[in-house]
């Protein structure tokens, strides 16, 4: 069974494997290694904010969830991995869709049942689910197993992972109980819309880069970088939480 790069090579069989461009480096790494390690800590104002407020507020919510997804770059980058070999809108769209359903069902019920995991921890199993995607869009799992793991169950599964990682936060803000359900629906919408703006983004982007000669020359090695980013967002989070223990 040939797998993506198997694929690519046939339809072109003179293009070699080069080092990508020094721009797709840093626009996957340059979040790491700039401390956007913390995207996920609540900012001061914001908690602030959502600390001083009360009763229903819709927009503020739908303001904070867009604003999360999109500096979620952990989020941005599973989704990168996601869409990565997807090239029709049906397809795009039952991934999609299930990685929503997976954040939106464990970010609900996580807040309303006040379920905090170790923010250290969920962030160590989303890095984990970046190097997941990079290794299955390799091919690595069909040389060492033999087989394709369902990617549609192993993406609704790591959303609930990267809902968790949501509600972890979303706790951080101490919001009030009064209004709880519709002020976390109105955040759930904004997550939902900063999904599709940086799925949009990445389209584009991906749109362009597809239709060069150096897809198939950079896509293997864009993927070991998605990878190791992943690791360094695992050593990360894992260092903290043995600094924090």
């Amino acid at each position: 069974m040939q797998g993506p790069f198997d694929r690519g090579r046939s339809r072109s069989h003179r293009e070699r494997w080069r080092p990508t461009l020094p721009l797709l480096i840093a626009l996957l790494t340059l979040p790491l290694l700039t401390g956007a390690a913390f995207a996920h800590a609540v900012a001061a104002g914001d908690k602030g904010y959502i600390q001083e407020i009360s009763g229903i507020n819709v927009l503020p919510f739908i303001y904070l969830g867009a604003k999360h997804m999109v500096t979620g770059y952990d989020h941005i980058l599973f989704l990168f991995g996601v869409i990565f070999f997807l090239y029709r809108m049906k397809h795009i769209g039952i991934y999609v869709s299930l990685f929503a359903l997976g954040h939106s069902t464990t970010m609900l019920l996580g807040v309303y049942f006040n379920v905090g995991i170790n923010s250290y921890i969920i962030d160590a199993i989303i890095g984990l689910s970046v190097v997941y995607k990079a290794l299955d869009n390799m091919g690595s799992f069909q040389r060492w197993l033999g087989f394709q793991p369902n990617t549609k169950i192993a993406t609704l599964v790591f959303g609930f992972f990267h809902g968790f990682g949501l509600s972890t936060k979303i706790i951080e803000y101490n919001i009030s109980p009064d209004d709880l359900v519709p002020n976390l629906l109105a955040f759930n919408v904004g997550v939902e819309i900063g999904q599709l703006l940086a799925l949009g983004a990445i389209l584009i982007v991906m749109g362009y880069w597809r239709r060069t000669r150096s897809f198939w020359r950079h896509a293997y090695t864009a993927n070991v970088i998605m990878m190791t980013a992943g690791f360094l967002l695992i050593g990360y989070q894992l260092t903290g939480l043995f600094v924090a223990a």
